[in-house]
């Protein structure tokens, strides 16, 4: 009479754990991927809603906010935070409710330049994915480390 016995053996459970550990691995990668693409299509939202603030602004003051000659971001940059003088003078409350911070929680993420007459936005905090060039958010300036709009292009292409 033989004797079986039930239950797993030590090494196939081994192999289960690790069958199980690959696939997770793979799954995680893929979620941080799809992260990254969330957040880079969460700034281009956010940096177009600030344009189309800007614009209305625009058509009714007949110039942009200038932001004193010097580049303005929420904390470096003189440190304007994302109220009525935020960054951004001006825009809140009457274009905005709130000035927008970067996707990945950098309270520096956005940057604002203008003389009144063109402005120009910058996310420059590290985005996952760049523009192309040639493409709407593209920065020849600084091609590998930012995002852009700008008011009219060549105008403030050398900012």
């Amino acid at each position: 009479m033989k004797n079986f016995s039930k239950g797993f053996t030590l090494i196939e459970l081994l192999v289960v754990i690790a069958i199980i550990g690959v696939l997770s691995s793979v799954v995680l990668a893929s979620l941080n991927s799809a992260r990254a693409k969330g957040r880079d299509a969460k700034r281009k939202a956010e940096m177009v809603s600030i344009q189309t603030a800007l614009e209305m602004y625009r058509t009714d003051n007949n110039a942009y906010p200038s932001s004193g000659g010097s580049w303005r971001g929420a904390v470096y940059y003189g440190g304007y935070g994302t109220g009525s003088t935020g960054y951004i003078p001006g825009l809140v409350p009457t274009y905005m409710a709130v000035l927008p911070l970067d996707p990945i929680n950098t309270p520096d993420g956005y940057l604002y330049l203008s003389d009144g007459t063109n402005y120009k936005l910058l996310s420059h905090q590290s985005p996952e994915s760049y523009p192309a060039a040639g493409t709407k958010f593209y920065d020849p300036v600084r091609p590998t480390w930012s995002w852009k709009l700008c008011s009219a292009e060549p105008a403030c292409s050398n900012w």
